[in-house]
């Protein structure tokens, strides 16, 4: 896993997220050239911790959340907080959850209003900084595919369902002190799939609430 890269070495967490509230990188450097670069002001939004146990693992910020500067205030983020069976005074303690998405900038909608893919600049640029700086993390959320695709590997399948499905596989095959937790996006898009996979809510969202309540009684 990349997440494994320099987690010896702790990295100031504070002077780290005071950086990364600077990035202008997918403005100012984008890759694929000027041409690729981020269409408005960037606006990171990350919430790391030095303390939280959960680490939330998710895309990128929408359109609200941009406006808000503050991770998952949207439908999405209702949703979250029920899968995981926490309230909002739960989920915005930093010392619970740390919420570090793969893109920390609105990307931008694409041609039919649905939200851009993350930044490609954002996870080379600090994610092996901010994993390192977070050891105390026991528990990973991969929401969607692109952290699926960085937080599991060679371990994610073929498509986003398979991985879910196989979350059983998974968790016992990460780190025993920090194991990762596949999940689809809370979006309201994915009902859908939500009804289409009944052992979603079934099987997987019973092991994610024990889980995260069983981390956060030791906080």
């Amino acid at each position: 896993m990349n997440g494994e890269t320099g987690r010896a070495g702790c990295e100031d967490i504070s002077a780290l997220v005071a950086e990364i509230s600077a990035c202008t990188v997918c403005r100012d450097a984008p890759l694929g050239g000027p041409a690729k670069a981020l269409p408005h002001d960037p606006r990171p939004v990350c919430v790391a911790s030095a303390t939280a146990p959960v680490l939330i693992a998710g895309q990128a910020p929408g359109t609200r959340v941009h406006a808000s500067g503050r991770p998952f205030t949207d439908p999405s983020g209702d949703r979250l907080r029920q899968w995981l069976g926490v309230d909002e005074a739960q989920f915005y303690n930093p010392a619970n959850f740390a919420i570090v998405p793969m893109g920390f900038c609105f990307p931008g909608l694409d041609a039919k209003g649905g939200d851009l893919p993350p930044r490609r600049e954002c996870a080379p640029a600090w994610r092996d900084r901010l994993m390192a700086s977070m050891p105390q993390v026991r528990l990973i959320l991969a929401i969607g595919q692109y952290a699926q695709a960085w937080h599991l590997g060679g371990m994610r399948r073929k498509s986003l369902t398979q991985t879910v499905a196989d979350w059983r596989v998974i968790l016992d095959a990460t780190r025993s002190d920090c194991a990762v937790l596949p999940l689809p996006h809370p979006s309201w898009r994915n009902s859908g799939w939500i009804r289409k996979n009944p052992w979603f809510e079934a099987e997987l969202l019973p092991e994610l609430k024990r889980r995260v309540s069983a981390v956060l009684s030791e906080v």
